[in-house]
């Protein structure tokens, strides 16, 4: 796991002109990941989302990685303070949510982009597991998805808190109205619909298998990665 500074937190502090934003993501990461895609390519994708308002289309399509970073960052308009360390494995943030004058945690929250199916409990084991290696006693789960009946129970018995895709867009229509706007600007900057590589922290790039010709996202360092992903967004 390792700790790193964050581009969105440098946005939201010039819109708001907060004194001190905490929130840290890998800036240089997301430098590395442009560019991939061709600036006509990532513009008829854009242009695919109606990116002056949120929708469940544009949360369903966010990359994982900025979908990470936006779920935090709403957590941080409400107040708290962001304690991220990142996964070395591929596996999800551990995001630490510090209330007002805390110095430590007293939430843990991770984040699930969409899936076509129902988040099962698996992502919750995971969570819970991370709440004890922190020793945090509250967990938050975020996903633009549907949870199963096993997970919500899992939930209700283990003190974690579930917020599927309605829920969270509900939350973001909430906010004040400039709120919103950077919020939805700092995630719909560049090119937010590729994935990032959960191994190499850059953008994937298209590719097709040799039986079937599926279209799929894979690394750019293959074959010394070997991350894919069969993502919502068109490969």
């Amino acid at each position: 796991m390792q700790d790193e500074p964050n581009l969105a937190v440098q946005i939201l502090r010039s819109a708001f002109h907060f004194a001190s934003l905490p929130f840290s993501w890998p800036a240089a990461a997301l430098r590395r990941g442009r560019g991939i895609l061709g600036e006509r390519d990532l513009s008829a994708e854009r242009a695919k989302f109606d990116t002056r308002k949120w929708t469940p289309e544009l949360l369903k399509h966010l990359d994982w990685r900025r979908f990470e970073e936006t779920c935090a960052s709403y957590f941080e308009l409400q107040g708290f303070t962001t304690r991220v360390t990142l996964s070395t494995s591929g596996g999800p943030a551990d995001i630490g949510l510090c209330a007002a004058g805390a110095d430590t945690p007293s939430i843990l929250l991770h984040c699930k982009a969409w899936d076509a199916y129902r988040v099962g409990i698996k992502p919750l084991l995971a969570l819970r597991a991370a709440m004890t290696a922190a020793g945090i006693g509250e967990g938050l789960l975020v996903s633009s998805s549907r949870y199963t009946q096993e997970a919500a129970a899992f939930a209700a018995k283990e003190n974690i808190k579930l917020v599927d895709g309605v829920t969270l867009l509900g939350k973001l229509e909430e906010l004040p109205p400039d709120q919103a706007l950077t919020l939805l600007k700092f995630a719909t900057q560049g090119d937010f619909l590729t994935p990032t590589c959960p191994a190499c922290s850059i953008k994937m790039i298209s590719r097709k298998s040799t039986q079937g010709g599926r279209k799929y996202w894979g690394c750019v360092n293959y074959p010394r990665c070997k991350q894919t992903f069969f993502g919502s967004a068109p490969a």
